[in-house]
């Protein structure tokens, strides 16, 4: 097919910066040094988001999709985790280069994170009225009054009843989806031109993930933000997402605009993910599965690193990593056979 090519990295101009994009990563690389080994967490990572637009980071895990997030957001641990190569830019500006002080200005104010574990991430000794008010005594130089003024609205923001009154409730005195609305509200409060969710509706029951969902959608499109949202459920962003990046072992296998990947996979992880989905039409039949596991990260397969689990493996898979390539429009494909995948009906 003529129109697939293999995919270099994106012009530059004269000092280095490709433009346009509001948050991008490229060629990104991660590796935890630890007593067992180097493990190549991730690989060559890549991808964008643009202001009003909502990227999916897809994958099971031990992926690579949090370690990514960490590393865009400074709070890698180090040691164990390294960046060993590649460049995070925020508004052309590659925060892999910047000092500690201003890092920690686009901390928050730039880009901010919401957490998978609302009841680990909150202190469980200070009331969240506190910690959301800490943010503007700390960050925005308020009164504690104006601070706890401010808390007041981004609770109502994030739709809990009586916002005001549950300024004085600590973490464990809200469910689960409450905690999370308080992390949202935590993470919005400076106003972020990006936000992080990762793994936002882990553990909550599939009404509570579809109100955390709707209200994250909705900020997004009052405040034009860019948003990623990590996530292993393809059933939580089909309606949420505009794109979407699928990882395995540390690396991009596929990325498209959310109906193409979901229309027509073009890569055997992917496609096996969504024969994995429960469907109504196959009520009472047994589930189809992945076999095997996610690979060791210390010991990733040579070639492609799916082709131990892959239907599609052929020798070629087990000797050769297959190139990122793209397949016409905004998708692309890191699988030797992405065209015959990619032209079937």
């Amino acid at each position: 097919m003529s129109d697939i090519k293999v995919k270099t990295a994106p012009v530059q101009g004269v000092d280095g910066r490709s433009a346009g994009h509001l948050l991008e990563v490229e060629n990104l690389h991660v590796e935890f040094r630890t007593r067992d080994g180097v493990a190549k967490v991730i690989n060559g990572v890549s991808y964008h988001v643009d202001a009003g637009e909502t990227l999916a980071v897809l994958g099971e895990s031990g992926s690579g999709k949090s370690v990514t997030a960490q590393t865009i957001m400074g709070i890698l641990d180090t040691p164990p985790g390294f960046v060993t190569g590649g460049s995070i830019r925020f508004r052309g500006k590659d925060l892999l280069t910047m000092g500690k002080d201003e890092r920690r200005l686009v901390r928050g104010e730039g880009i901010a994170m919401v957490f998978q574990d609302a009841l680990s991430a909150l202190n469980p000794v200070f009331t969240v009225g506190f910690q959301i008010a800490e943010l503007f005594r700390k960050r925005r130089g308020m009164s504690r009054a104006d601070g706890y003024q401010r808390a007041t609205e981004l609770l109502d923001l994030v739709k809990i009843p009586a916002a005001k009154t549950r300024l004085k409730d600590y973490p464990h005195q809200f469910s689960g989806g409450m905690r999370q609305r308080v992390m949202i509200a935590m993470a919005l409060a400076l106003d972020p031109e990006v936000l992080i969710a990762d793994e936002p509706t882990t553990a909550l029951d599939v009404t509570v993930q579809a109100q955390i969902m709707d209200l994250l959608a909705e900020i997004r499109r009052d405040r034009n933000m860019g948003m990623i949202l990590i996530t292993h459920d393809l059933g939580v962003v089909a309606d949420v997402a505009d794109r979407i990046a699928v990882m395995y072992a540390g690396r991009i296998v596929e990325q498209a605009d959310v109906h193409n990947l979901y229309g027509k996979p073009c890569h055997p992880y992917t496609l096996a993910l969504l024969d994995s989905l429960p469907r109504l039409d196959l009520k009472g039949q047994e589930l189809n599965t992945i076999k095997g596991l996610p690979p060791n990260l210390l010991r990733i397969p040579s070639g492609c690193a799916f082709h131990p689990r892959c239907q599609m493996a052929r020798d070629i898979c087990s000797t050769q990593r297959p190139a990122l390539v793209e397949l016409g429009g905004v998708r692309s494909s890191a699988c030797h056979f992405a065209e015959e995948l990619y032209g079937r009906e």
